[in-house]
């Protein structure tokens, strides 16, 4: 698992994971709900969708909009196992750890304070 300085400084030099920036519809959803309820729906989602070994439809588990927390995956890189493996140097074919997906969960919160400013 990569330090989150390290795997932020490298996202902020892709184009294409730059480029995600939440909706009026997801900041309205943040802004009403706070950003302690949308990490605990992040938590939710990565356990249902991110964490098992094998999820299901991996690669096109995660939408691209309609949440905040998904922009925040597609902007972090933690939308799908291999790009996890890919940015965060988290293996894919194994069950993510309480750990990894804090890691995770961090990664999604980081970002979402950053688009609230």
């Amino acid at each position: 698992m990569r330090d989150l300085d390290l795997v932020f400084s490298r996202l902020s030099r892709s184009a294409f994971r730059s480029r995600f920036r939440l909706g009026e519809k997801e900041r309205e959803y943040l802004a009403d709900r706070g950003l302690p309820v949308v990490l605990d729906h992040a938590r939710e989602f990565i356990a249902k969708r991110l964490a098992p070994a094998e999820p299901s439809n991996d690669g096109r588990q995660t939408p691209m909009r309609g949440h905040p927390v998904f922009v925040a995956q597609h902007a972090t890189a933690t939308c799908c196992r291999s790009c996890l493996h890919k940015w965060h140097a988290i293996a894919a074919g194994r069950s993510l750890t309480p750990a990894e997906q804090e890691h995770v969960v961090a990664a999604i919160a980081r970002w979402l304070e950053a688009e609230q400013r």
